[in-house]
């Protein structure tokens, strides 16, 4: 299974860029998503960015990856991290919507 990472372009040349996020800088592979700003957040995958995103996503997605973390650590209330997904009806991405009966 591959998990999404969201990092922080810090520096871009050309179709690589120092990235940061999570404790650690990372060299991203840019070829899918083109040159990006310093600042620019990035969900990579494998050592590659994928999408461009925002930081409000980058926060909702590592609140996620801590919530794993805790939840590896053996930690039980993980509510915290998953604030988004509290109180909220889940609901099927639009295609599959009509493959309901």
């Amino acid at each position: 299974m591959c998990i999404g990472i969201p990092l922080q372009v810090i520096r871009c040349e050309g179709q690589v860029a120092l990235c940061r996020g999570r404790g650690t800088d990372r060299s991203v592979d840019l070829s899918l998503v083109g040159a990006q700003a310093p600042g620019t957040w990035l969900l990579t995958f494998l050592g590659s960015a994928r999408e461009v995103i925002g930081a409000d996503s980058a926060g909702l997605i590592n609140a996620a990856l801590d919530g794993l973390e805790a939840a590896m650590a053996g930690e039980t209330d993980l509510a915290g991290h998953f604030a988004d997904l509290i109180d909220r009806t889940p609901e099927l991405p639009p295609h599959l919507r009509g493959a309901l009966p």
